[in-house]
């Protein structure tokens, strides 16, 4: 794995732990030579990640849209600061950017990012992990979620288990290294009568 995109918060919350994991785990992508994609902010817990692994002399891709640049948000430090036109471009971009996918806390816009990143994923459109970085029980709602869909059976086994979600950060890095697809597609396993 040579990229993993990280979506977080542009604020940095009330936890001091987010601050300290996302530190945590910019330092670990740069000792383990993973570039870091990410949002392109000098802000919150965007700004903090990054800075963390241009600290330890790793590489920081950011992909910003135009109108966030301009209201002086960019970290104008990374290795290579994208600009593109759209928040959906901004998306689009990292996920071609990036070979496996973190949600670290955030708000909207990182439950949103993560979740496009699995439904490509179940749809077969990249076959890379994601994981979340459950801080202090902060995703535990979400998993719980998830659950719950596949409990209705809305959410296959195999799809269920495309979230990966530890604590730490090189508990989450280590089973997304180990992760594998699932064989099939949604698709595959549907009767004619269930597509």
């Amino acid at each position: 794995m040579q990229s993993i995109a990280v979506y977080c918060g542009s604020s940095s919350g009330n936890n001091p732990q987010f601050i300290a994991k996302a530190i945590e785990l910019g330092h670990l992508l740069a000792q383990r030579k993973i570039t870091l994609v990410y949002g392109g902010g000098r802000v919150g817990l965007m700004g903090t990640i990054a800075d963390a692994v241009l600290d330890k002399g790793g590489r920081v891709l950011g992909v910003i849209p135009t109108f966030l640049k301009e209201q002086e948000l960019g970290h104008e430090g990374v290795t290579e600061l994208i600009e593109v036109d759209s928040m959906h471009e901004r998306k689009q971009r990292m996920i071609e950017l990036a070979e496996g996918f973190i949600a670290m806390p955030g708000g909207f816009g990182t439950l949103e990012e993560i979740t496009e990143a699995l439904t490509w994923s179940q749809l077969g459109l990249h076959r890379f992990p994601c994981g979340l970085l459950n801080i202090d029980g902060y995703y535990d709602g979400l998993i719980a979620c998830v659950e719950a869909m596949h409990g209705a059976n809305l959410l296959r086994v195999e799809d269920r288990d495309r979230l990966l979600a530890q604590a730490e950060p090189t508990a989450l890095l280590e089973s997304m290294l180990a992760w594998q697809p699932p064989a099939k597609l949604k698709w595959e396993h549907l009767s004619p009568d269930q597509a």
